[in-house]
C-alpha cells in the first residue's frame, strides 16, 4: 500500500459511553456525538425545523444562567433522569418542535447527550449525529475530513452502555464503509456496532431497548418512532464555540 493510500485511510472507532472519552486522545480527531433517545436527535430535529442554534449545557443551573440574557429569543428545554426540568420545555424532538423553536436559540440540558457534547470540545471538530441525518453527515465528513480519525461517541446512560446509541453508531459505520470501501479502517468496536445494525430492525430495536421501552411506558412511542426515521433530514449539525448550528448548505435543506 502506498504512502498516499495510507494517508487517506479513515480510522473509525466507536466509544460505547461518554466516560470512555477519558481513555482516548480527542485532539486532532473528528467526533460524532450520539444520544439517539433523545438529545442529539432532538438537536438535529429542531435545527432542521428552524431553530437558530442549540446551546448544549451541563445542567439546569447552566441552562438558566445561559438563558437569562436571551429573553424571548430563547427556549429552555431539558431533562434530568428522564424528568422534564421544572419550567422547561419537554426535551423530546416532536414535543419541542411543537412548543415552537423557529428562529429561537434553544438552551438544552440533558442527563447524558449534552454532557457528552460539552466533554468532546477538545476535538478538532464535533458533530451532532442521529439516525435522522446519518447519511448526510457521513458524506460531509468523508469530503471535509479526508483521512482523519473519526470517533463515534455513544453518550450512554449514567456510565452504562445504551443499545440505541450503539445501534446508531452501527448505522454510521455502515454508511462510512459503503462510501469508503477498503479505505475504512474499523476498530473492533466499530465492527461490532455495524454487525448489530445489520441484524437489528427498526422500529423494534429502539422500542424494545431499555430506554425505548421506558419512553413507551411514558406515552412517548411516537417520539421513539420519529427517532427511527433513518436519513430523513439531510442536514449537518456542527458544534462551534459552544453552539450547535447547521452548516449553511444543509440549512437550505430544512423542511418548510
Amino acid at each position: 500500500m502506498s504512502g498516499a493510500q495510507i494517508e487517506l485511510q479513515h480510522k473509525l472507532h466507536v466509544l460505547t459511553k461518554k466516560e470512555e472519552l477519558d481513555t482516548v486522545r480527542v485532539q486532532g480527531k473528528v467526533v460524532v456525538v450520539l444520544d439517539i433517545l433523545f438529545a442529539t436527535t432532538t438537536m438535529v430535529a429542531v435545527l432542521a425545523h428552524g431553530a437558530r442554534e442549540v446551546v448544549p449545557v451541563l445542567d439546569e443551573q447552566a441552562a438558566r444562567a445561559c438563558g437569562q440574557g436571551l429573553g424571548d429569543g430563547c427556549v429552555l428545554a431539558g431533562e434530568l433522569y428522564a424528568e422534564t426540568l421544572p419550567g422547561f420545555a419537554h426535551p423530546a424532538p416532536l414535543a419541542l418542535i411543537e412548543h415552537g423553536v423557529r428562529d429561537k436559540t434553544v438552551v438544552y440540558s440533558t442527563t447524558n447527550g449534552t454532557v457528552a457534547m460539552t466533554q468532546a470540545t477538545g476535538a478538532a471538530q464535533v458533530y451532532c449525529g442521529s439516525l435522522l441525518n446519518a447519511r448526510r453527515l457521513v458524506e460531509h465528513i468523508v469530503t471535509r475530513h479526508r483521512g482523519e480519525t473519526v470517533l463515534i461517541l455513544c453518550s450512554g446512560s449514567g456510565n452504562n452502555f445504551n443499545y440505541e446509541d450503539f445501534y446508531g453508531a452501527g448505522l454510521f459505520v455502515e454508511h462510512f464503509t459503503r462510501i469508503l470501501g477498503e479505505s475504512a479502517d474499523l476498530s473492533d468496536a466499530a465492527r461490532a456496532a455495524r454487525e448489530l445494525y445489520r441484524h437489528a430492525r427498526l422500529p423494534e430495536a429502539l422500542l424494545e431497548c431499555r430506554v425505548g421501552s421506558m419512553m413507551v411506558r411514558r406515552g412517548l412511542q411516537h417520539e421513539v418512532e420519529y427517532a427511527c426515521k433513518v436519513d430523513s433530514l439531510p442536514v449537518v449539525a456542527v458544534l462551534e464555540e459552544g453552539r450547535v448550528r447547521l452548516l449553511s448548505d444543509s440549512a437550505r435543506s430544512r423542511p418548510g
